[in-house]
């Protein structure tokens, strides 16, 4: 058997001139800017693209993610014309990452069939198509799908699995050339929850005793348009699920909060935002505080800039005073989280394909 991992991430512009049809991308979806779509929405994804691209530009160029030349997919076109980019989101490099240390595991746990992990990004490069191709050209006889979103909602996940399914559709119609599974959430994997906890304690470990003591955390996830928690999407269930149970982990060592980010389009979102909780809080007296990216497990704009820079600049431009205002380090591809993933992977693959592994085992024996 030929088993296809395809981890699905957002993606991010690969250089400052991909921002603008990034963010055109992400605004004609239907999925999380509920417009009906169609010319109505595609003009607004024009329009709101166009004026924000000059300085989503900017802010990616503070957090350049290939510095020293191209560390992403083999698709990038950086790579391809060696070029070294000006403002490339990390999520491309850390997401590539990813898929390297997975692939690695699988195969070393997975004996007997030949294993590949693939990167599908839903709004920059490699589509979906891209990936398919690839997988045809590898001869992939089972598939199963991964978000690296450990939360299920249907902006994110969910927006993920149609794009892929009206692809494949696409080009193949109702019979897909691979059995396909889906991993559809994996909020309290115990080792995605270990990796989280890890980080947590990565920050703390780089504070004095006294700082320590004195700092409380902040849960940041990205926000969700409250219509999709009215029409049941799990999201903000899963999100605080998550945060307890990394609470249970550390024994309720702090006090802690839920904040929400990341705004965008005219619907009502998910409250808290995190920068009016962090306000909040600094007006009770608060002044240390240790932020932790929930929802995010590759490091881009929304933890980098929005929360590492960004948060800093605007709190200082209100006149607010604070003593400490740390966030923790992404997940990346810390080794636990990648346990987690090939754990996931593992248990939605069929069982005939660890028989034959054990049939192979016992007539090595023999």
């Amino acid at each position: 058997m030929r088993i296809g991992v395809v981890l699905m991430n957002m993606g991010g512009p690969t250089h400052k001139e991909a921002v603008r049809p990034f963010l055109n991308n992400l605004f004609r979806d239907e999925d999380i800017i509920r417009m009906g779509g169609g010319a109505l929405q595609n003009f607004f994804a024009r329009v709101i693209a166009k004026f924000r691209a000059p300085g989503v530009a900017e802010d990616y160029q503070h957090i350049n993610g290939c510095p020293n030349g191209c560390q992403g997919n083999k698709h990038c076109t950086n790579r391809k014309e060696n070029k070294t980019p000006d403002g490339c989101s990390p999520i491309n490099p850390l997401t590539e990452s990813q898929r390297t240390a997975l692939e690695k595991k699988l195969q070393a746990e997975i004996s007997g069939h030949d294993v590949k992990v693939y990167t599908c990004m839903r709004y920059w490069i490699p589509f979906a198509d891209t990936t398919i191709q690839d997988m045809l050209q590898d001869d992939i006889t089972h598939t199963v799908l991964v978000p690296l979103y450990p939360h299920f909602s249907w902006t994110t996940t969910g927006s993920g699995f149609r794009d892929w399914e009206n692809h494949r559709r696409e080009r193949f119609g109702n019979a897909a050339p691979w059995k396909e599974y889906k991993v559809k959430n994996y909020h309290l994997n115990p080792h995605y929850l270990q990796a989280l906890n890890s980080r947590i304690d990565e920050a703390f470990s780089a504070m004095d005793d006294e700082t320590r003591r004195k700092t409380h955390i902040i849960f940041s996830a990205h926000g969700t348009p409250k219509v999709e928690v009215r029409s049941g999407d799990p999201y903000t269930a899963e999100i605080k699920e998550t945060m307890e149970a990394v609470m249970d982990l550390r024994g309720r060592d702090k006090s802690y909060w839920l904040g929400y980010q990341s705004k965008v389009g005219p619907q009502k979102w998910t409250q808290p935002n995190t920068v009016d909780l962090v306000e909040r809080q600094l007006q009770y007296g608060i002044r240390n505080f240790l932020l932790v990216p929930i929802a995010f497990v590759t490091d881009h704009i929304e933890t980098l800039y929005e929360l590492g820079i960004e948060l800093k600049e605007d709190l200082e431009a209100e006149g607010y005073e604070f003593e400490n205002l740390a966030v923790t380090g992404g997940i990346n591809d810390h080794p636990a989280y990648i346990t987690a993933l090939a754990e996931e992977v593992k248990k939605r693959l069929p069982e005939e394909i660890f028989e034959s592994e054990t049939i192979d085992h016992q007539s090595k024996l023999a």
